[in-house]
């Protein structure tokens, strides 16, 4: 049996040795295949960081978009308020100068009433009558009684009136 066991362990040794070459390439293998996994994990992790990394960069410029519209709308409400109190003023102005305007023509209407009601006296001629002068004034002979009515403090008598007397006519 000796010979048997002997042969057995040189076939087992051959087996031996066959199955530890296999065991090798199988360990070696698996050694290849963990060492490519954990590089591929490595690798789908810096991937994963750098994708966090450029989503967490993304998030920052929209925050600093954001914050930009926010202040252009600001400046924009600020310029729309500086617009609404431009008009506001220009409004304001505009109406002074109607005021201004309608107190100058108030002023000249006033003037030009004092200036006709000072134009509007006649000194009488030689010759007149209270007649002619409405004649020639007033384009009416007939309308002399308004004129003796408005110079009853100066006249009368409305057949008795001198040179030189000055007689308001009325419009």
């Amino acid at each position: 049996m000796t010979k048997k066991k002997q042969k057995k362990s040189i076939l087992d040794k051959a087996v031996d040795a066959v199955t530890t070459r296999d065991e090798k390439e199988a360990l070696e293998k698996a050694e290849q295949e963990a060492a490519a996994a954990r590089a591929q994990a490595a690798r789908e992790a810096a991937e994963k960081r750098a994708a966090e990394a450029k989503a967490r960069a993304a998030e920052v410029k929209a925050k600093e978009a954001e914050a930009k519209a926010k202040e252009a709308e600001a400046k924009i409400k600020e310029a729309e308020a500086k617009a609404i109190a431009a008009k506001a003023e220009a409004r304001r102005i505009e109406m002074e100068k109607s005021i201004a305007k309608a107190r100058e023509a108030a002023k000249r209407k006033e003037e030009e009433e004092r200036a006709a009601a000072q134009a509007r006296v006649y000194v009488v001629q030689s010759g007149d009558s209270l007649s002619k002068i409405a004649k020639e004034i007033l384009g009416d002979a007939k309308r002399w009684p308004e004129i003796f009515e408005a110079n009853k403090d100066k006249i009368k008598d409305p057949n008795l009136i001198y040179p030189g007397q000055e007689l308001h006519i009325p419009s």
